[in-house]
């Protein structure tokens, strides 16, 4: 079990009530009494990770060829047919060379290559096993199943040219792929955190003296200085969730501040929950853009249509790439986000 699922199942465990009694509350006895012994069930729910050293690797196989039929019916919408994608991520696969494999370190890391992509970065196979097992397809997580995500695995190594077209991954030979990693030797394992090098700092002594009284966040960008890049928010990436922060203050070109208006409610509230993350205003990211979708139901009675849409989600109407529902929502919330999205101009 590694030290990362050893500290999510204790955070765990406090949060489920481990606490002790009121009368011991910071004292060095209320400490020691934090929490419980995880039982047998608790840890194999949280110890699902696969280790650089491959414990945790469930048995299995998958061939390219099979890799590569998942791969279109569930991948490629996203990342490209062959992981070159750049309009909703960026490229997995590219900038890597026999001499990469060779040597275990890829040389476009330290050049002037404007992008990484995964083959690039990633140092152990394990690692870009695990990541597919848990996280992918992005709209259905851990809806592959084992031998699904070994074929996958496959497939996108045999684009870097790291395995063959006639592949077969398995937990039986993972080792022997890691061994032609193109950057393998791009990570340091001098360090408690890697198997075989000694255990992480977790059993330390907590010091428990100069604390502080109140902690101050000195981090954040002051005021004054929110602008000086001009709004964030409009200057949106073509990817990805992360959109920027609304400018504090605009300027005149005289020097005159004058204060951003603030956004509309179904403008913030599409900001909160992560809309913006696939649509824009006034052009296509991942999903249409918001004047798109106002100038197709113009006319017409679609705030019922379209707010199951958001709460079900939906595929084919614009185009491959499936909408995750969003069920979270409240209907209040979804009402006041379809109806600005329907004002839209």
């Amino acid at each position: 079990m590694s030290m990362w699922v050893e500290l999510r199942i204790a955070a765990a465990l406090l949060l489920a009530g481990g606490c002790a009694a009121p009368a011991l509350a910071g004292t060095a006895d209320a400490r020691a009494a934090l929490g419980r012994t995880a039982t047998p069930a608790e840890v194999a729910t949280w110890d699902t990770d696969v280790r650089p050293d491959f414990k945790g690797l469930p048995r299995g196989s998958g061939t390219v060829a099979q890799g590569q039929k998942v791969w279109d019916g569930k991948c490629a919408s996203c990342h490209g047919d062959f992981g070159e994608s750049n309009e909703v991520f960026t490229p997995l696969v590219g900038g890597t060379t026999a001499d990469d494999i060779q040597r275990g370190r890829v040389a476009g890391m330290t050049g002037n290559q404007p992008y990484r992509t995964t083959l690039m970065k990633v140092s152990t196979v394990s690692t870009l096993w695990d990541y597919i097992h848990r996280a992918m397809p992005w709209n259905a997580p851990k809806s592959l199943s084992v031998n699904e995500v070994y074929a996958v695995t496959a497939y996108l190594l045999h684009l870097g040219e790291i395995v063959p077209a006639d592949f077969a991954l398995s937990d039986a030979n993972m080792a022997e792929v890691q061994r032609r990693m193109p950057n393998r030797a791009g990570m340091t394992t001098e360090h408690g955190m890697w198997p075989g090098r000694g255990r992480p700092d977790t059993r330390n002594t907590a010091c428990m003296s100069r604390c502080a009284d109140q902690v101050t966040i000195a981090s954040s960008m002051p005021d004054y200085a929110r602008d000086a890049h001009g709004d964030l928010a409009q200057q949106q990436r073509a990817f990805g969730p992360v959109r920027g922060i609304a400018a504090a203050a605009a300027t005149k070109p005289g020097g005159q501040a004058v204060a951003a208006a603030a956004p509309a409610p179904g403008a913030r509230l599409a900001s909160q929950y992560q809309c913006v993350a696939c649509h824009a205003m006034d052009r296509k990211l991942v999903g249409p853009s918001f004047i798109d979708i106002a100038g197709k139901y113009k006319g017409q009675d679609a705030h019922a249509a379209l707010a199951r849409k958001v709460k079900a989600g939906g595929q084919g109407a614009w185009g491959a790439v499936p909408m995750p529902p969003q069920p979270q929502i409240p209907d209040s919330d979804v009402q006041a986000m379809v109806g600005w999205i329907l004002e839209a101009k």
